[in-house]
């Protein structure tokens, strides 16, 4: 469940808020939750809405260590100075967005990319009506992405630095070069414009590699498949850093590093569960969570348990959570471990990379 938090400063900027939080018109947009915040003295006391009370600093501090996206209601002056000393780089930065209050456009001033800010105010400018202010220069001239090709494909960027050495000889009009881990290309893809595949494991320099080991490979960016999915279940109010524990424990044991795994996935009724939520938020994937019948629908064998089914409706949850994740094909490479309230499982999904047509 990705977050969006919205923070406002006057009563009109609140009324905005609202609106920019209504409605879930597209499918994929269900796994976005928005929560509002307000610095406004005269709606501090408006239902379902959270007043500041530290400064919009410390603020905006939180919610970039938890990840979620941020969207200001107000001037972009305030947006900058508040996350200013949080940046760190392209690849872990919260999206952030400014709306004017008059609802004329919406701007997204970091993480275009990797963090979807752009994708974001696209869709929220034609929610209210507003023009989305795009400045990332592929985007403005139709250009391949290589950071926004690794996002969509679910790809680890594992050298960032050569992403404007990439997007350099795309704005320049020259053809780059990318090869991808033989049979991991979908099938029937097309070739954005302006690359050239060549076979893997390349015999020179490329651009772009796509794979699942470097192998010693020569390129200007090396992208990875986030191929693990973490499921889990634990008590209510779980300490994080027994989750951290738990799970760092399961990695090491099944030689699997961050940048491997592509999310963490319970069951809803741990949607709010602090600890998960920190986890996720620290190490920067996504938290995805199902109901019970979605879980129950998920085909395999399972190590059951009746007591979990009498609290959650469904028999495994991490187990089923972790499978739920993957989408088709995924398989089991670390079945259930319980230990002090927790139970945790890991998925391996079936990877492969498409092309936008641009």
């Amino acid at each position: 469940m990705i977050k969006v938090s919205v923070i406002s400063f006057t009563k009109k900027g609140l009324e905005l808020s609202e609106k920019l939080a209504k409605g879930k018109e597209e499918a994929a947009w269900e796994k976005r939750e928005y929560k509002l915040f307000t610095k406004c003295s005269a709606c501090m006391y408006e239902e379902g809405v959270e007043f500041v009370n530290e400064s919009v600093g410390e603020w905006a501090g939180e919610q970039m260590r938890r990840k979620n996206a941020m969207v200001f209601v107000g001037a972009c002056g305030i947006a900058v100075r508040a996350v200013a000393p949080y940046v760190t780089d392209k690849l872990h930065d919260s999206p952030v967005l400014v709306a004017d209050e008059g609802g004329n456009y919406v701007i997204p001033i970091l993480s275009g990319h990797m963090g979807g800010a752009n994708e974001l105010a696209v869709f929220l400018a034609q929610k209210i009506g507003a023009v989305p202010v795009i400045t990332t220069a592929t985007d403005l001239n139709g250009k391949f992405a290589v950071d926004l090709f690794a996002k969509k494909n679910g790809l680890a960027v594992l050298n960032k630095e050569g992403i404007a050495r990439v997007s350099s000889k795309v704005l320049a009009g020259e053809r780059i070069t990318m090869s991808i881990e033989e049979g991991h290309l979908k099938e029937a893809s097309r070739l954005s414009q302006g690359i050239q595949l060549v076979p893997y494991p390349p015999s020179k320099y490329v651009d772009i590699v796509v794979a699942s080991e470097k192998r010693g490979v020569d390129g200007a960016v090396f992208l990875s498949p986030r191929e693990y999915i973490i499921g889990m279940g634990c008590k209510r109010g779980k300490e994080g850093e027994k989750i951290e524990r738990f799970i760092r424990k399961s990695m090491e044991e099944l030689g699997v590093s961050d940048v491997q795994v592509a999310a963490l996935a319970s069951i809803d009724l741990k949607k709010q569960e602090a600890g998960l939520l920190s986890f996720c938020g620290e190490n920067n994937i996504l938290f995805l969570t199902y109901s019970a019948d979605e879980l129950k629908n998920v085909n395999g064998e399972f190590h059951s348990s009746c007591f979990v089914e009498e609290k959650t409706g469904v028999d495994n949850v991490c187990e089923r959570a972790a499978l739920k994740a993957c989408g088709e094909k995924g398989r089991l490479v670390y079945e259930k471990h319980a230990e002090d309230g927790m139970t945790i499982a890991i998925a391996k999904r079936d990877w492969s990379v498409e092309f936008d047509e641009v």
